[in-house]
């Protein structure tokens, strides 16, 4: 008897503890995005500036090198052109990627954070831990892609555009365009991971704090 009321009650905790499709879950994001439309467009922005500035510096950095290189060529000053310089070049690029990372850290993180109280509101609601990581890592995959993708867009526009201003026609046509989908894949990549890693852990956070402690957090 005891045994049946066991195998019953766990029947009936299992069947309070629903677990939503990962398709609810992306309607639910969906739908917070849309709410929270002031905040998302405000961490969209830091997103597509910090992507745009890493990939500027970077497809500046390999192409500058290309292009002055075709300028003295064209100058008749073949023997002097300049070789590519690997420090120089890993320098900017660590810069760079220290900047993205700092701007959409502090980004990600401020927009979790400031959500304790609607986390601890869905805890109160029975929401799992799984879910609320869920969540959250799709809000911030969705803000990601389409952050990076622009700014990785706007970035690539904006080196042709520094190109041509210093060079004329020559810095489009000398532009290493072959190298270019590997600095746009680099920095999609990037981008996405950074903006799914910078959400991670306060989210996880949240979700691992009591309800009541949750609801109790002032940002």
């Amino acid at each position: 008897m005891d045994r049946e009321a066991r195998l019953g009650g766990s029947a009936g905790e299992v069947q309070r503890q629903v677990r939503l499709p990962t398709s609810k879950a992306v309607e639910i994001a969906l739908r917070s995005l849309r709410v929270r439309l002031a905040r998302s467009i405000l961490t969209l922005v830091t997103i597509v500036m910090a992507i745009a500035f890493m990939t500027t510096m970077w497809a500046g950095a390999i192409s500058e090198v290309a292009v002055r290189r075709a300028s003295l060529i064209q100058q008749g000053l073949a023997d002097v052109a300049p070789p590519a310089d690997p420090q120089r070049l890993l320098w900017l690029i660590s810069l760079s990627l220290l900047v993205c990372m700092v701007g959409i850290s502090n980004a990600m993180l401020m927009s979790v954070m400031e959500r304790f109280r609607e986390i601890g509101t869905m805890k109160c609601l029975g929401a799992l831990d799984s879910f609320i990581l869920k969540l959250f890592l799709l809000e911030s995959a969705f803000l990601g892609a389409v952050g990076t993708a622009v700014g990785v867009a706007f970035g690539l526009l904006l080196n042709m555009l520094l190109l041509m201003k210093n060079f004329g026609t020559l810095g489009a046509t000398a532009l290493p365009w072959n190298r270019m989908p590997l600095v746009a894949a680099g920095s999609f990549v990037i981008g996405l991971c950074i903006t799914s890693g910078a959400a991670l852990y306060p989210a996880w956070k949240a979700a691992r704090m009591q309800p009541i402690a949750a609801m109790r957090v002032e940002v």
